[in-house]
C-alpha cells in the first residue's frame, strides 16, 4: 500500500480511501474551488490520500467549497452544477460506498437512476412496454429539485438506516458547505439543497424520492405504475379520472415535501395507437433523450397500423447537430479524412450505444448531416471537384467501400444514401 496503516477512531481504512480514489479517478471530473484537477491530484498522491484519510478517520476532517458553474441545457438556460474538490469527492466516495448496499436494500425495482445495474435503457425500455399497456401517462417533472431537498427531512430517512454518527456528520457537512460562484460570491446552506455534481448527491436523491414518491404511491396508488430515473418520473394510469387524481394527489405531496411540480413541463398525455380512440389531449411526452409518440408503422401484407413508440427526441436532435455545426471540420481543409474520423468517432459511437440501442432509425437523419458536412469538406479540400456536389458523392461512395471500418457508424451499415 502506499502508506502506513494505522488504528482510528472511525473505521475508514486506506484501502477504502484508495478504492474510492480509484472510482473518482475513473469518473474523471474538473477541478473545484482549489483548482487542483485529477492529473495535478496524482503527482502528490500518496500525500493528499494519507492526509485525507488521516483527517476522515480521526473525524477532523471538513470539506471545501463547492465551486459552482452554470452547464447550458440546450434551450437557451442553464443550471447550476456544484463541483467539489478532488479530496471531497474521494470522500464522499468513501461514504457512499459504506452506506449504499443497505440504501440499496430498500429501494424499489421502479427506480432506475444513478443505481448498481440499473440504466437509463432499461428505464425506457420499462416505459415503453407500460405505454402499450396503459393508456395514459403523468410526466411529472420537478422544479429545481436538487435546489430543494429539505435536509430535515432527509435526515429523517437517514436515521432509518443509517446508525454511525459519524457518517451523519460528514453528509451534514457536505450539504452544509458554501457554495462559491464564479465571481467569487460565498452563499450559505439555507437548511435545504444538495449540489448537483456532488459524489453522493444521487444517492441522498434516490433516497429522498423513495420516501417522498416511490414508496408513497406504492402505498397509496397500488394500482399504478411509475417509473423514475432520478428526478425525472413517468406514471402510468388506466383512465383519464385515475390520472388525474393521482396527478392531483402527487402535487400535494411533493408540498408536502419541500418540492413543487413544475406547472409547464408536467403534463397528462393520451398514449394514442390502433384501438384507442380519444382525441383532445397530450399525445406526446420525452423521457430520457426520447420522444414517446404515435407513430405509423407498414405492415407486410399491406397497410398501416398505429403503434405508441419511441424516436430521438427533437431536442436530443437538435444538441447533436449543433455539436456537429460547432466543430466547424469541414473548413478544416488542412487536415485528412481520417483525422476527421479520429475527430468524429468517438462522438459517433456515442450516439450509437445511447439512441442506437432502443431505436437506429432515429439516427439516420443524423448520419445525413453528417455525410452533408462531409461532402462539404471534400469540396473545400479538392479543388479538382470545381465545386461539383456529384462529383464529390461519387468520391465518398468510393470511400465508403474502400475503407468500410474509416468512420464507426459505417461498420454498422450508415453509409451514404
Amino acid at each position: 500500500m502506499i502508506f502506513k496503516e494505522k488504528t482510528k477512531s472511525i473505521p475508514i481504512t486506506k484501502v477504502m480511501v484508495w478504492d474510492s480514489y480509484k472510482k473518482v479517478k475513473k469518473n474523471k471530473g474538473s477541478a473545484g474551488v482549489d483548482q487542483q484537477s485529477l492529473d495535478d491530484f496524482d503527482k502528490v498522491r500518496s500525500k493528499e490520500l494519507y492526509k485525507l484519510w488521516n483527517r476522515l478517520s480521526s473525524g477532523s476532517y471538513f470539506p471545501c467549497n463547492v465551486k459552482r458553474v452554470e452547464i447550458s441545457k440546450g434551450d437557451g438556460r442553464t443550471r447550476p452544477l456544484g463541483i467539489p474538490t478532488v479530496s471531497d469527492r474521494i470522500a464522499q466516495q468513501v461514504v457512499k460506498t459504506y452506506i449504499e448496499p443497505r440504501l440499496e436494500a430498500i429501494f424499489m425495482e421502479n427506480s432506475f437512476g444513478y443505481r448498481p445495474n440499473k440504466s437509463a435503457h432499461a428505464a425506457i425500455r420499462r416505459v415503453l412496454k407500460n405505454v402499450r399497456k396503459y393508456s395514459w401517462v403523468i410526466d411529472m417533472d420537478i422544479q429545481g429539485f436538487f435546489d430543494n431537498v429539505d435536509h430535515d427531512l432527509l435526515f429523517k430517512a437517514l436515521e432509518l438506516h443509517v446508525s454511525e454518527k459519524w457518517v451523519l456528520l460528514y453528509i451534514r457537512r457536505w450539504l452544509e458547505a458554501t457554495i462559491e460562484l464564479e465571481d467569487g460570491t460565498l452563499l450559505k446552506s439555507e437548511g435545504k439543497g444538495t449540489p448537483q455534481g456532488g459524489v453522493i448527491s444521487p444517492l441522498l436523491a434516490n433516497l429522498y424520492l423513495h420516501y417522498c414518491v416511490d414508496k408513497w404511491i406504492k402505498i397509496h396508488y397500488p394500482h399504478v405504475v411509475m417509473v423514475r430515473y432520478a428526478d425525472d418520473f413517468i406514471i402510468h394510469c388506466h383512465s383519464e379520472r385515475e390520472a388525474l387524481e393521482v396527478l392531483t394527489s402527487v402535487k400535494s405531496r411533493l408540498l408536502e415535501c419541500g418540492l413543487k411540480a413544475h406547472p409547464e413541463k408536467t403534463k397528462m398525455v393520451y398514449c394514442k395507437k390502433s384501438g384507442r380512440a380519444q382525441n383532445g389531449h397530450p399525445v406526446q411526452f420525452d423521457f430520457l433523450g426520447f420522444s414517446f409518440r404515435p407513430i405509423i408503422f407498414r405492415l407486410r401484407k399491406g397497410g398501416h397500423f398505429l403503434q405508441y413508440d419511441c424516436i430521438m427526441s427533437r431536442k436530443s436532435k437538435k444538441r447533436i447537430l449543433k455539436d456537429l455545426r460547432d466543430l466547424n471540420f469541414h473548413n478544416r481543409s488542412q487536415v485528412g479524412l481520417q483525422e476527421i474520423a479520429i475527430l468524429l468517432n468517438p462522438k459517433i459511437r456515442g450516439w450509437i450505444n445511447y439512441y442506437g440501442k432502443i431505436n437506429r432509425r432515429s439516427l439516420k437523419p443524423i448520419f445525413y448531416y453528417l455525410h452533408h458536412r462531409i461532402i462539404k469538406w471534400i469540396l473545400n479540400k479538392y479543388k479538382r471537384f470545381k465545386g461539383s456536389k456529384v462529383k464529390a458523392v461519387q468520391w465518398l461512395r468510393r470511400i465508403t467501400c474502400d475503407y468500410p471500418n474509416l468512420f464507426y457508424h459505417w461498420e454498422l451499415g450508415y453509409k451514404l444514401t
